[in-house]
């Protein structure tokens, strides 16, 4: 754990921050200005139109595509607490960012950055009452089981965000006050702190490990089943049908927690922060930007939504 002390004679009340970006060289910023709006066009565009087409279509009104619209709607947001902000600063000469902000960012960030984390886990265990338990699927996964899930998702996202921030708040940053990052992150902030992060870093380390570990664990288990449940099925055709219900969540799990991990469950240092930004792009704007990508290309049943409502829309003009 890294223990810092206040320097007496230089504290001063930090009102605002300076975000230091992506990348520090001015002939990059263009070129990832347009890489990072389209990036963030297609994520709107391809999750909104997901929300739509589940909401029009009774057919996807199941609880598969239940925490799908959920997990749309949460990858919107997600995007939306930090990529303006992030596009702005490629073209601003100072990437100035309020106190205030950037804490209600941080919230943001960690709440809705978990909220994925269960909405993941859920799915995983629908697929898994799915293939391995079908003919208590109706029981299992009922409309008051979907919901409850949400909303503890939502708590434990809530309480978790809840925590980080009000950790981050009680610090002093005395006259540090740029941020090594493109978003008020946890680990780049504890750098600036001239008070102890102890009681940050244990809450990194047990919120961090409760949200990123307890989910993987989950997630491992169901597939573990779904696995020997699959293998059992003598059917070649049905055995491809129940690879392909999971394969598309088999990936989006793999690159958002794979990221995440590699940011949070190691441990930090000045040269290990730039790789930590990197890796901070795929579950920040590339995992987001996929999802709906992810499900729509593999997936018959929106593939075969789609056509309908533009069957539709043919048909009325």
């Amino acid at each position: 754990m890294t223990q810092k002390k206040m320097t007496p004679g230089n504290v001063s009340s930090v009102t605002e921050f300076i975000l230091k970006g992506l990348t520090d060289q001015p002939d990059l910023q263009l070129p990832l200005f347009l890489l990072f709006l389209v990036m963030y066009m297609v994520c709107m565009l391809g999750n909104l139109g997901l929300v739509i087409l589940i909401v029009l279509n009774s057919h996807l009104h199941t609880p598969m595509y239940f925490f799908l619209c959920n997990l749309s709607i949460i990858d919107i947001c997600y995007s939306s607490v930090f990529t303006p902000k992030m596009l702005i600063n490629f073209i601003s000469k100072r990437n100035f960012i309020s106190y205030p902000g950037c804490m209600t960012q941080l919230f943001f960030f960690c709440f809705l950055g978990i909220s994925e984390c269960y909405v993941l886990t859920s799915m995983a265990y629908d697929r898994y009452v799915a293939i391995c338990n079908p003919l208590m699927y109706s029981v299992a996964m009922s409309t008051k089981v979907c919901s409850s899930l949400m909303l503890g998702s939502y708590f434990m996202a809530f309480s978790g965000s809840l925590a980080h921030t009000l950790c981050m708040v009680r610090l002093t940053f005395c006259d540090a006050y740029i941020i090594n990052h493109y978003l008020c992150d946890i680990l780049p902030l504890l750098q600036l702190s001239c008070t102890s992060t102890y009681i940050n870093e244990l809450a990194v380390f047990i919120v961090g490990g409760i949200n990123i570990i307890v989910p993987t664990v989950t997630i491992f288990m169901s597939y573990g089943f779904i696995l020997f449940s699959i293998f059992r099925i003598s059917s070649t055709g049905s055995r491809s049908k129940a690879f392909s219900t999971c394969g598309s969540h088999i990936i989006a799990v793999s690159l958002f927690f794979g990221s995440a991990s590699f940011m949070y469950l190691k441990p930090s240092s000045a040269g290990s922060m730039e790789q930590g930004k990197i890796s901070s792009v795929f579950y920040t704007n590339v995992v987001p930007m996929m999802n709906p990508l992810i499900y729509s290309l593999r997936n018959k049943d929106v593939n075969l939504a789609m056509k309908r409502i533009l069957s539709r829309m043919k048909f009325s003009s």
